[in-house]
């Protein structure tokens, strides 16, 4: 028999305890064990009053989402069936919320009639961050429980609220006290005599919050935001319809998220983030280095940030510049950074004064020799980084990790200057690097184990999003950036405007047109890396022509306030002149100008980027298809509901990908040739009927 859940009776009260470690997540054996024990329990004339709690730091954690693939039959009891028929219980029932409940343990919960809960529970419905809706009652129970505005809150944001805030929210009915949380809700369950069915209550709103969520309805984007516009329908159900017919309009609304492409996409990444820690070669029985000092080397933008992310974390950070000028404009400026933290009350003064306390300069590298982690981050040159481990070889102490924060350079080259190639690690941060997610670690050839368990380790203390990457030029992210960027500046030659460009990859989801982007990273920093990288386009004269045309005449971007647009503050406006130089740019190198549409620019942006990627998989710079979307969707603003460029390519079907290459590999002439051959392994995967996805190295 499971004991994925167990029963035992303390007087009149039974006691069923989810015990399925570590989430009690509500997979069929589960579900199966709790509906049987519950039964016996409702049967049972000696039992007045049940308990349903968990064991472990979570109460249940909700479904089991490797259930939701789609092809899978969802099988009886479904979740919903468990809950209705809880709900329904003759007897008083009460959830015993011992840790978090999100998600289906929320929905759980609100099944109860009464919800006891440890202080530092947490509860929540995070499903429209997965594509779906509370399936399983949430949407129509949340609303009953508490009202109209506060299910509107919890459901649509998807974000986890402390128990103290859900109490005083009406979710829930009593904090324990004591320092035994069970013996205490057995307590509170003994004295409840009354039972609560859901289908008497009616959802409590005001007009005010109606007409807010009847505005929501209007304004949501079907596709874009899809699964919040299903809760905001879920939700005005509730105010208009029965229990019993909300759950089978919820139930519907579910189903038709779950079979959504962006329900796949949403889902792909959840999983994406648990795949990105286990990376080939690298035992869970590594144990990492301790990091309780660290250090940065340059004190500009990059530096400032992300020294910035540790002393957030509460780790004491040095930081070098070898101009005292230098040094005390970064320590101003991270200042400033945190002083509009307070304003904008996102740090609390002491939070912010406590951060900047940890942060001192030095122009000195002798200061540095006792730091347990060192990070790069200055000028991307080959000299000047050899220049910086030289000396860091010198005086760092035997153990310490040196990291570079280079973008697009050989770390193999790198560490090569070193005594210790086993202690570099790559730790490419994404600007603003106080705030963006991803940390793209770089192995070198002879990165240790040890050192790369410490990256990782590393990037969870900061909380970013680590993704662990090979050494080659651009390393994934920026490597792949070079074909999307090259189609966008050519077709702008070929007869686009650059601002339609720019509209229609943010039609597609992006955050930024890859035009726009050129402006705001640099027109001279693109150049710089088209240059470092020539032997890949030495047979295109015209290969980011416009850009090296800009920096030729000083236009480079947002801060010259001149690039391919003209800046007005953080105002963008078309550059005539832009097409000028593009028109002359094409007569030089005898391209034909012409009209182009967005499907063009669309497919030639996305399967550029996609051709690429496939390369990056293949040569294994990226351990899986999975890590280069968490890479697009954390770092470059391919939007998450399209899951990564390698899941766009996955859903719409690697045949049709190969086919839109060959298209313009043909149409396009010498051009096409060039640059649109697809990548063995999009050409192999496309003719096995596979996907990236399948793909195994």
């Amino acid at each position: 028999m499971s004991n994925s859940v167990e029963y035992q009776q303390s007087g009149s009260v039974a006691v069923i305890t989810l015990n399925d470690l570590p989430v009690n997540s509500l997979g069929l054996d589960l579900r199966t064990r709790l509906l049987e024990l519950f039964r016996s329990a409702v049967a049972d004339s000696s039992v007045t009053s049940i308990l349903i709690t968990g064991t472990g730091r979570m109460f249940c954690a909700g479904a089991d989402i490797s259930e939701f693939d789609n092809g899978k039959a969802l099988t009886s009891p479904l979740i919903p069936e468990v809950f209705n028929e809880i709900d329904a219980c003759p007897k008083p029932v009460v959830a015993g919320v011992n840790g978090a409940a999100l998600g289906g343990g929320l929905e759980l919960a609100l099944a109860c009639d009464y919800r006891y809960a440890h202080p530092d529970a947490k509860l929540g419905l995070p499903e429209v961050n997965l594509g779906i809706i509370p399936g399983a009652g949430g949407t129509q129970r949340l609303p009953r429980v508490t009202n109209l505005k506060v299910a509107m809150d919890v459901i649509l944001t998807g974000k986890p609220i402390k128990a103290g805030k859900a109490e005083r929210l009406g979710i829930v009915d009593r904090i324990a006290t004591g320092s035994d949380f069970l013996t205490g809700a057995i307590e509170y369950t003994r004295v409840q005599t009354v039972s609560k069915n859901s289908s008497d209550q009616i959802v409590d709103f005001k007009g005010n919050d109606r007409s807010h969520l009847e505005d929501m309805l209007k304004s949501l984007h079907p596709v874009r935001e899809q699964s919040k516009l299903a809760c905001a329908k879920a939700l005005d159900i509730a105010c208009t319809h029965n229990l019993e017919d909300g759950l089978k309009m919820e139930w519907a609304l579910f189903k038709e998220c779950h079979e959504s492409p962006q329900s796949r996409a949403l889902q792909h990444l959840f999983f994406a983030q648990r795949q990105a820690t286990k990376v080939p070669g690298l035992e869970k029985t590594t144990l990492p280095r301790a990091i309780k000092s660290v250090a940065v080397i340059g004190a500009g933008l990059m530096g400032g940030g992300i020294a910035m992310n540790f002393a957030n974390a509460g780790i004491p950070v040095k930081m070098l510049e070898v101009k005292k000028p230098a040094l005390e404009k970064g320590l101003a400026s991270i200042q400033s950074v945190y002083e509009s933290a307070v304003r904008k009350e996102k740090m609390s003064h002491s939070q912010a004064e406590m951060c900047n306390s940890l942060i001192s300069g030095t122009l000195d590298y002798q200061d540095l020799a006792d730091v347990d982690l060192v990070i790069e981050a200055v000028f991307e040159s080959m000299d000047v980084k050899r220049q910086v481990f030289s000396r860091l070889d010198e005086v760092c102490k035997p153990g310490c990790i040196l990291a570079s924060n280079t973008s697009t350079l050989d770390l193999n080259e790198i560490a090569a200057v070193t005594k210790r190639p086993q202690d570099v690690v790559g730790l490419h941060f994404f600007s603003p690097a106080h705030i963006m997610k991803l940390l793209e670690i770089v192995r070198g050839k002879e990165t240790s184990n040890e050192a790369l368990a410490t990256a990782l380790q590393v990037s969870r203390l900061i909380g970013k999003q680590p993704v662990v990457v090979g050494v080659c030029y651009g390393f994934v992210g920026n490597r792949m950036v070079a074909p999307y960027s090259r189609e966008a500046f050519r077709m702008v030659l070929e007869g686009a405007a650059p601002e339609q460009v720019d509209q229609v990859l943010t039609e597609f989801g992006m955050a930024m047109g890859v035009i726009s982007m050129g402006d705001m990273a640099g027109i001279d920093v693109g150049c710089a890396a088209a240059e470092a990288n020539a032997d890949e386009w030495k047979g295109d004269p015209s290969y980011q022509a416009l850009q090296f045309k800009l920096k030729e005449l000083g236009r480079l971007g947002q801060k010259t306030g001149h690039g391919v647009y003209i800046y007005q503050g953080r105002e963008k406006i078309n550059d005539p002149e832009t097409i000028t130089l593009s028109v002359e740019l094409a007569e030089k190198h005898n391209i034909e100008r012409r009209e182009i549409g967005q499907d063009e620019i669309r497919k030639r942006c996305m399967y550029a980027l996609i051709n690429e990627g496939a390369r990056v998989l293949e040569e294994g710079i990226a351990n899986r298809s999975s890590d280069i979307d968490l890479i697009y969707t954390n770092g470059y603003g391919f939007p998450s509901w399209r899951g990564g460029p390698m899941q766009y390519a996955d859903e719409i079907g690697l045949a049709r990908v190969v086919a839109g290459l060959n298209h313009y590999r043909e149409s396009l002439g010498e051009y096409g040739e060039l640059w649109f051959k697809p990548a063995p392994l999009l050409e192999r995967l496309a003719k096995e009927g596979k996907s990236f996805k399948d793909f195994q190295p």
